[in-house]
């Protein structure tokens, strides 16, 4: 069962190869997402690796969706926890969600 802020899709997949582009609608939870951030967590020793998977870590956000820089260089068999900040109005709201590298 999913966390009150994880993402309702839930865990992922990507492989090694793979550059992917994730994208978070925020539709049914708020309207209008601004400034958003990610932060990237690699689940098996808890270290933070952001700036190696999202070397160019520059989400934007239009109407209700949120997109976030390519995903890339995975380590096999890792699982990595993406955390996403952003604002509407006043109020900031933080969701996440997570990958699993297979290959």
């Amino acid at each position: 069962m999913a966390g009150i802020n994880e993402v309702a899709e839930g865990l992922q997949y990507q492989t090694t190869d793979e550059r992917l582009a994730h994208q978070i609608t925020t539709t049914n939870w708020v309207s209008s997402p601004t400034s958003p951030t990610a932060v990237v967590y690699d689940e098996n020793d808890g270290s933070i690796v952001t700036s190696t998977v999202y070397p160019s870590n520059s989400p934007s956000a239009s109407n209700d969706v949120i997109t976030l820089s390519l995903l890339r260089d995975l380590t096999k068999n890792h699982v990595y926890r993406i955390e996403v900040k952003f604002s509407v109005g006043s109020n900031i709201y933080e969701c996440y969600f997570r990958v699993e590298c297979g290959r």
